[in-house]
């Protein structure tokens, strides 16, 4: 221990002593790990973390499959069957997402609820920090009770320790609050309350078909697998096949663990960002080896008369080594300052979609990691160094002006050359090809004008508004007052907005019988207002638009995109031609032929399996199913300049109708799309981050070889000018070496991006994992900036004076 304490006191003064080279190789090593930690920081968080569940590795989400439109929630009558029939699980419960308005505490808040069924908490293990959960009972008797998030208690309710047993006002009822749920807890996306599924019962009278966004997740028993658990729930959905063939025929079960199902999305962006991260650090490492390696030629007699009076190979190495991890450990603690502050930035730049992003923080799996890579960093770019400064030539060295062998230490300084510049290219093409997906993605013709264009969703209250009366003549009333507004150019109800979720339904011609729903064609379904399509700025190609002579006394018609029309009437005129959904018993006349719009998705592929849009008038719903379908709607507006200042005189026009009613769910347009291709953004911009750190490294890295090279070949230099070598001739020469090992290194890093490449092609759109533009591109800007790097030393090279290169040497 004295020994090593000796080495580290005496590398800590050499360090001193050489504070230029320390600098540059601290600020290497800080860039290096610095990213290395924060990007670590994000992946602890969402995939090494233990879910905040019980026994998380027991736990399994459960979904319907169907091939033609994936996978879906289950039915409420689905999940009772399942529940009843299956052997394999522990427990079974259900979660289904809503939004709820909270009144009575201040100003109207909309919230998120999770209605659950009463041992959802118990299956996930999960207990309150303040009260307690859901009771059987309450689950049937409709009793109205709540839990509250953490988040919300400590917002709207001061943390306030008595509130158990207190009422708030819920969908303008009383709920009484049971429980306060943990900080860490989250299911999905944070919710702010729960309430028990069957509070209220009208929402479970669903039909069979009707697949209402729940989430069934179940416990697997103690020695029952997945796999056995599937086989089971296997023969479970064959039955229900031939019990319920109109709702049923071609349903699967899937089983997924919770923890793929939640991280599933997320995971292949943040492990790509993961191995970027790491060849960055690989080539910091190679980065201060090789000024390790520039730094021994100095310490060559020091390092000969050790050996002289005894030291063994073994000890220089040792001395050496402890030097280099002593650099590394402090650029690991430069690092972790820099992480701090780079994860606040990561937090900018990181989808939504991430969960517990908000969570992200250096705990101590994220200092155990940084410890670890900076000592893994100091062995790694020290021992080649160290290595070959321990085996001096003792006679050349120690003689008066002896410079040694530098023939071995220009090998490896190289060979670290060439892997730097491998490794920079396979980023740079990462980058690229993510940058050309962006690029693709932002040419996509959306439909319709984003452009001042702000949308914003209303949830009526299902006890004020339980009558059709009551909400039309809201919608009425607020329409009236918004087209008023001197900022809006346009306005229009609607129960879905492009990019923000939509209702998928299946669609007959005319003509046909229903069968079963797995033999139909689906379409997008909107009921909206009459001035949606102008609001949307959506062209009519056909026919006419919806009018205010089209209400629930009239014949339903329907505009249809131009998907439909196209290969549903190919020689036929579609206007005047009717289809049928809701098992046929809704029978609409085609009116108007629209442009197909970017609705579920923006990359187009995404809705290959759904390719119909159509769109029916709100106002023409009957009045015995208009408060229900109009609970939940979404207003779009249209500025005549900035659509932010819309919302504040939106939201005092809704409060003049309702006091009580909030809006919620703000959003520009542009602000959907950019969140559409978030994920893909995230990796662009980080993976660019890194890139240009890659070439900035391997450009410094370059310099170096090439200005030790010229320092080390000026006698040689020197008389090559002496008999008659041209500038030129030595700038060619000078420049020639270093272009070999970047030849050599784009070469091998083409080989190594070509393979690599393809775990990136789930991020990708319109654009090939192999995509020989981008390597050809960026290989040619990589040996750009390997030139220029180049040709600062070869100048100078090209400077040397011939007789005090001699008179030197």
């Amino acid at each position: 221990m004295e020994t090593i304490l000796h080495d580290l006191r005496y590398g800590l003064r050499m360090m001193l002593r050489n504070p230029g080279f320390t600098l540059i190789a601290l600020v290497t090593l800080t860039l290096g790990i610095g990213a290395n930690t924060a990007i670590f920081s994000v992946v602890n968080t969402v995939l090494l973390r233990p879910l905040p569940y019980q026994d998380s590795n027991r736990l399994v989400v459960l979904w319907e499959n169907q091939e033609r439109v994936g996978q879906e929630s289950p039915s409420l009558p689905d999940f009772v069957d399942w529940r009843e029939r299956s052997q394999s699980f522990e427990q079974m419960a259900v979660a289904r997402r809503d939004n709820v308005n909270l009144t009575g505490v201040g100003e109207p808040e909309r919230l998120l609820v999770r209605q659950v069924t009463s041992d959802f908490f118990s299956t996930l293990g999960v207990i309150p920090q303040l009260g307690r959960t859901f009771s059987a009972d309450e689950e049937q008797t409709k009793t109205p009770v709540v839990l509250l998030s953490n988040s919300l208690w400590s917002r709207r309710f001061g943390s306030d320790q008595n509130l158990i047993g207190k009422p708030v006002t819920l969908y303008d009822q009383s709920f009484t609050v049971v429980g306060v749920l943990p900080p860490s807890f989250q299911f999905y996306t944070p919710a702010d309350v729960f309430v028990p599924l069957s509070f209220m019962p009208d929402r479970l009278k669903q039909a069979r078909e009707e697949h209402g966004g729940m989430v069934a997740i179940a416990r697997l028993k103690p020695g029952v697998t997945r796999q056995q658990a599937q086989s089971e729930m296997d023969g479970i959905a064959e039955a229900l096949q031939e019990q319920y063939p109109k709702t049923n025929k071609d349903v699967r079960i899937a089983i997924n663990s919770i923890y793929a199902d939640m991280v599933g999305d997320v995971q292949p962006s943040l492990l790509v960002l993961l191995g970027a991260v790491a060849f960055v650090l690989l080539i910091a490492c190679a980065n201060v080896a090789n000024l390790l390696l520039a730094r021994a030629a100095s310490r060559q007699k020091e390092i000969a008369i050790r050996t002289a009076l005894g030291a063994s190979r073994l000890r220089v190495v040792r001395q050496l080594l402890t030097e280099s991890v002593a650099l590394s450990l402090i650029g690991g603690a430069l690092g972790i300052l820099l992480a701090m502050w780079g994860a606040e930035l990561l937090l900018a730049v990181i989808p939504n979609n991430v969960p517990w992003v908000t969570e992200i923080a250096l705990d101590r799996n994220v200092f155990g990691f940084t410890l670890g890579a900076s000592v893994i960093t100091g062995i790694v770019f020290g021992l080649v160094p160290a290595l070959h400064a321990s085996s001096p030539d003792l006679n050349e060295t120690l003689k008066e002006g002896g410079r040694g062998s530098t023939a071995g230490r220009q090998r490896a300084r190289s060979v670290l050359v060439v892997a730097e510049v491998a490794l920079a290219l396979v980023l740079l093409i990462g980058a690229g090809l993510m940058l050309k997906t962006f690029s693709r993605l932002r040419q996509i013709d959306a439909g319709f004008n984003p452009k001042n264009l702000v949308s914003m969703m209303l949830s009526l209250s299902p006890v004020r508004y339980s009558d059709s009366p009551k909400s039309r003549a809201f919608f009425k009333q607020l329409e009236q007052r918004l087209t008023a507004l001197p900022d809006i150019e346009s306005a229009a109800f609607t129960t879905s907005v492009p990019l923000n979720g939509a209702t998928v339904t299946s669609l007959l011609m005319d003509g046909e019988t229903f069968t079963t729903y797995g033999d139909h064609r689906l379409t997008v379904q909107s009921s909206v207002g009459v001035g949606f399509f102008q609001t949307m700025n959506m062209p009519i190609l056909k026919g006419r638009s919806f009018t205010e002579q089209d209400t629930d006394k009239t014949p339903l018609v329907v505009v249809i995109d131009e998907n439909m029309a196209r290969e549903l009437f190919p020689d036929k005129d579609p206007i005047g031609q009717h289809i049928l959904i809701n098992e046929g018993t809704l029978r609409f006349e085609v009116i108007g032929v629209v442009g197909h719009i970017k609705h579920l998705s923006w990359e187009a592929d995404a809705q290959s399996k759904i390719r119909y849009q159509m769109y029916s008038d709100y106002n023409q719903i009957p009045d015995e199913f208009f408060a229900q379908v109009t609970r939940t709607m979404s207003l779009v507006a249209r500025a005549k300049s900035d659509p932010a200042r819309l919302v504040p005189a939106i939201r005092r026009q809704v409060s003049d109708v309702d006091s009580d009613q909030p809006i919620y769910n703000v959003k520009l347009m542009n602000e959907l799309i950019s969140n559409s291709v978030s994920q893909q953004r995230f990796a662009m911009t980080l993976l660019v981050v890194f890139a240009s750190l890659a070439i900035l490294l391997a450009g410094v890295g370059i310099y170096g070889v090439t200005s030790y090279s010229v320092t080390q070949r000026s006698h040689e230099i020197g008389i090559r000018m002496a008999l008659g070598a041209r500038r030129g001739d030595v700038l060619n020469m000078v420049v020639t070496q270093g272009l070999k090992l970047v030849l050599l290194g784009v070469a091998i890093g083409l080989g190594g991006a070509f393979a690599l490449t393809r775990v990136m092609a789930g991020l990708l759109f319109g654009v090939s994992a192999t995509d020989a533009l981008t390597f050809l591109v960026t290989s040619l800007a990589l040996t750009g900036v390997a030139v220029a790097a180049s040709l600062i030393p070869a100048r100078r090279a090209t400077k040397v004076d011939p007789m005090v290169a001699l008179r030197y040497e």
